[in-house]
């Protein structure tokens, strides 16, 4: 996959817009514990100038951003949450910390969508897409320029059992044999996001290929990209239940199908 591959958003479900209110909630306590308190003012970002945003480096799956945050919970489920910045936006390191980098509007020729894992007032923490596996950042939403929306759709790959299945909420859509990593090039673990779409013009091993927001941990590049791992069909089904990839999981045309109607910024949780 290289940078001046043509990537088309394969998203068959409306999202629903929702709004954040859990990062400006109040807590209420019992009857007896007096007047709830206040939610605490949200803290400031830094200011970043035009000069500066542009020196940042862009987040996506192209870049390495050492300094950005690891995900403190990458096994965790997350709500569903999902934002797309409409206008480029500026990546903390913390709610007040330095810039990391920039979110752009568009990832790989597609809109931006990522996950939400976490809030506080005034801030959102995203998943990233970027190299080193697991980097996550903080952006200040007091300032516009996020769409927010909900995506019921969760992505399970369980690589010890060879498997996976897809689920919208609780009700499973399907659950498939999967071929995964070989030992000497695995598939990461952790919980990542379905990052874009690929329908490539020429189909060869598949005629969908849907990349995830991380990378192979053996190869720095996959022909001449990133090493972005994806999901993606595969022609011989005798590699179903082996680890034999480079990192990517290959799934069975039915799978492939339910996978793309899945929308981005979708979680996929990777698990041991």
């Amino acid at each position: 996959m290289t940078a001046r591959s043509t990537w088309a958003l394969v998203c068959g479900t409306v999202l629903a817009v929702v709004t954040l209110a859990a990062a400006c909630g109040t807590d209420v306590g019992p009857p007896d514990a007096g007047p709830p308190s206040a939610s605490p003012e949200p803290v400031a970002p830094v200011s970043v100038s035009a000069a500066h945003m542009a020196r940042l480096p862009l987040a996506t799956t192209f870049a390495k951003l050492p300094k950005a945050p690891q995900d403190s919970e990458p096994f965790e489920p997350a709500d569903g949450v999902v934002t797309h910045p409409t206008v480029p936006q500026v990546v903390y390191t913390r709610p007040g910390g330095p810039p990391v980098a920039v979110l752009p509007v568009t990832e790989l020729g597609s809109p931006t969508w990522v996950p939400v894992v976490q809030t506080q007032p005034g801030w959102v923490r995203v998943l990233l897409p970027s190299r080193p596996n697991r980097s996550t950042g903080w952006i200040h939403v007091a300032g516009g320029g996020l769409r927010n929306a909900y995506s019921a759709y969760r992505v399970r790959v369980d690589l010890s059992a060879h498997r996976l299945t897809v689920f919208d909420t609780t009700r499973r859509l399907g659950s498939w044999t999967v071929a995964v990593g070989a030992p000497s090039t695995p598939t990461p673990t952790g919980r990542t996001f379905l990052l874009a779409s690929r329908a490539p013009a020429r189909p060869t091993y598949s005629p969908l290929i849907l990349p995830l927001g991380a990378h192979s941990t053996s190869f720095d590049t996959f022909g001449g990209g990133p090493g972005t791992i994806a999901l993606h069909g595969w022609s011989d089904e005798t590699v179903f239940g082996r680890g034999i990839s480079h990192g990517c999981v290959r799934v069975p045309a039915d799978a492939l199908r339910v996978l793309s109607r899945v929308p981005l910024g979708s979680l996929v949780m990777i698990t041991a």
